[in-house]
């Protein structure tokens, strides 16, 4: 299971370095527009929660960052190979267990989404914004990378067509975009909507980075979180493969 995995890392990671610079530049794009259109746009004498604007709004653009990243590397490929270059069923037809091949494609693109997020905390720390990073904050960011990447795998494998890719993101991925507490803080909002924003994964990433990035203090509850959606995801990404095969 092991060697189906590391094969499966190698092979993404060889896709990774010929097109290394290019995903590097398309990488910066976003970041760098949500940086100096809400970050420098509004400025440091923008309080919130404490700290400037610039370095509240950060650890959710990281947030979301990640998320788009992890999603769109896992779901978008697999989508095209699936349904048009019929190349997945190499991967099925392959002495690999069902469950290394989830997990690689889901780690393959998770590994993606926290390379874009350290470029988006490499830019920060360019622009001179200090935040507290350590190892429960890779932790959390990996976490919210596997989620998203276990997303887009199960998504890939249960769209009929390419269009429907785009319901995702339409319906799913962009308005986590706005709604998670990425830009504003939830304090203030209405309690059922609150609610409901707290059963979202993007919406325990943001508060766990930001509490991480500003205090240094753990959100156990949101590591509870993440730890169960990238369980669900795994386990329905597994489920798909098998369903493929069929």
């Amino acid at each position: 299971m092991f060697a189906g995995i590391a094969t499966i890392l190698w092979q993404e990671y060889r896709v990774f370095t010929r097109r290394f610079w290019r995903n590097t530049a398309s990488t910066m794009v976003t970041p760098l527009l949500y940086l100096f259109a809400f970050g420098f746009g509004l400025g440091r004498g923008l309080r919130f929660e404490g700290a400037s604007y610039l370095e509240f709004v950060i650890p959710g653009i990281v947030a979301l960052t990640t998320m788009t990243s992890s999603f769109n590397a896992v779901a978008t490929p697999l989508n095209i190979s699936r349904l048009y270059d019929k190349t997945f069923e190499e991967y099925l037809t392959a002495p690999i267990p069902m469950a290394a091949i989830t997990i690689g494609r889901i780690l393959a693109g998770a590994l993606r989404g926290l390379f874009s997020g350290f470029v988006m905390l490499t830019l920060s720390l360019a622009f001179g914004v200090g935040l507290h990073l350590d190892g429960r904050f890779l932790l959390l960011l990996f976490l919210n990378c596997f989620v998203f990447a276990g997303f887009g795998f199960w998504a890939a494998l249960t769209i009929q067509s390419h269009s429907d890719i785009n319901k995702f993101n339409a319906f799913v991925i962009s308005p986590m975009s706005f709604l998670c507490g990425t830009f504003f803080s939830l304090q203030n909002i209405p309690p059922l909507l609150s609610a409901f924003l707290h059963l979202l994964p993007l919406t325990h990433t943001t508060q766990g980075l930001r509490s991480l990035a500003l205090t240094g203090t753990m959100p156990w509850e949101s590591l509870a979180a993440l730890v169960i959606y990238a369980t669900v995801f795994f386990i329905l990404g597994l489920r798909a493969c098998y369903l493929v095969e069929e």
